[in-house]
């Protein structure tokens, strides 16, 4: 038996961006540092960025002539890679909290869970709160309705309801976002 290698690897062979030869347009927009911006033929272009000793990067393929920029092709996928990562950190990532109920669920219980989602909303995370009814209990979806209702209208000066109290299974789910 001889060793293959992994199954479902992909070798990527060719770069992600047309390079040097690998552009095929006649004419290219050129952008970037220390150039004349401005469309040139292919062949001038190319032996601008052998003069500077850097590669010419097709940078916008559909734009008409495509956009090139004269630039070492390693930094110019290195500076990709730092604002994908930029982009990453910058976006916001939103936590859901859940709580459940039962649909009889006690004074004492309900308020501990208040408490708790007022936390959660003030840290800036959205709250599931769920009515859980076990075997029988599916009869009391009344209660359970109204034991969210109750939840959403203490916790109006933390958060807005995000989608009303609905019935998914044995669940009576409603989400609450958090106040900006």
């Amino acid at each position: 038996m001889e060793f293959r290698g992994p199954r479902n690897r992909q070798i990527n062979l060719e770069p992600q961006h047309k390079i040097n030869e690998l552009i095929k347009s006649p004419t290219v927009r050129l952008v970037g540092d220390n150039i004349e911006p401005g469309v040139y033929p292919l062949r001038e272009a190319l032996a601008m960025a052998e003069a500077a000793g850097e590669d010419l990067v097709e940078i916008s393929p559909n734009a008409e002539p495509p956009v090139c920029r004269i630039i070492e092709y390693s930094k110019y996928l290195y500076q990709q890679k730092k604002k994908q990562k930029e982009i990453k950190a910058k976006s916001v990532k939103v936590v859901v909290k859940e709580i459940r109920f039962g649909p009889q669920t006690d004074e004492h219980d309900f308020n501990f869970k208040l408490k708790h989602a007022k936390g959660f909303l003030e840290e800036g995370a959205k709250v599931k709160a769920y009515v859980f009814f076990k075997g029988r209990s599916i009869l009391f979806k009344d209660q359970g309705s109204d034991l969210l209702a109750r939840f959403v209208s203490e916790l109006e000066d933390y958060g807005k309801l995000e989608s009303a109290p609905k019935l998914e299974g044995k669940k009576m789910i409603v989400m609450i976002a958090p106040k900006k």
